[in-house]
């Protein structure tokens, strides 16, 4: 068990380290980690990783805001939304949820199991959006800002609700969400969509303190390592090339979303 621990304290490093050199993506893996090396119940999990997703994101926000790629008036739109789904789904939905879903012969479906397999799903379809990769990741489109409110508005409740559901940050989804909706160039994109889920992250958070106990020695240990590791990663996308390694991460975590499916159903 002890191994187990000290390899989550390693893979914490490492989710950092995939954060700074890839853009994203690396918090998928905070709650497997969190779960299958530390031994951290499931539900609390995905609280936890709320917090070292929010404290990450913050962090990569600040880079992005010396350089004028944070869109306050997007972030605001698309993020009040998002923030209160995410607050009502940790204070309100998740403690509703009961431990115990539905039974059929002798395998029983509880709460902890669907938050697996709806995390599991949501993996999957992270690691093929990594795979495929982004089109016209480089493209530096001026084009004038138009708000879809009503969709806007929608995307922001959906991911949020799913943020407050599985603990991952959702960038996958936000991303195109703010191209397509808001007509944001994909780098300011990508700024603003880590200061959404900073924000919606980390006061989702404040929805769980009130539902468990926090163990916040190791909590903030386990969150120092993570940015500690976004530093190293910023650092080393400097010689190597972040847009390359993403397709083969993306299989990374594909695998792993298929192997937590399995193990949580079979």
């Amino acid at each position: 068990m002890e191994v187990l621990v000290i390899v989550g304290y390693i893979s914490a490093l490492l989710i950092g380290i995939s954060l700074g050199l890839i853009g994203g993506g690396g918090s998928i893996l905070t709650v497997p980690v969190l779960v299958y090396l530390i031994g951290v119940d499931p539900v609390e999990a995905t609280a936890y990783s709320l917090f070292v997703v929010g404290a990450a994101s913050l962090v990569g926000t600040g880079t992005y805001f010396k350089k004028g790629l944070v869109n306050i008036k997007t972030a605001i739109i698309f993020g009040i939304p998002s923030i209160l789904a995410v607050y009502a789904t940790r204070a309100y939905l998740v403690p509703a949820i009961p431990d115990l879903i539905f039974t059929t012969g002798t395998f029983e479906f509880t709460k902890s199991i669907a938050i697996m397999v709806l995390f599991a799903v949501l993996m999957i379809a992270a690691s093929v959006s990594m795979i495929r990769g982004r089109k016209g990741a480089d493209e530096a489109t001026e084009q004038e800002q138009k708000f879809n409110y009503p969709l806007i508005l929608i995307e922001g409740a959906i991911v949020g609700t799913l943020t407050g559901l599985v603990g991952a940050g959702g960038g996958f989804l936000i991303i195109p969400a703010l191209v397509v909706l808001s007509k944001l160039p994909m780098k300011e994109a990508v700024g603003t969509s880590l200061f959404i889920i900073a924000a919606k992250s980390l006061i989702g958070f404040t929805g769980d303190l009130g539902n468990m106990e926090v163990n916040w020695s190791f909590l903030l240990v386990f969150t120092a390592i993570a940015v500690g590791g976004i530093f190293i990663g910023s650092m080393l996308s400097n010689k190597i090339s972040g847009a390359k390694l993403k397709p083969a991460f993306g299989w990374f975590v594909l695998v792993m979303g298929v192997y937590i499916l399995g193990k949580s159903l079979i």
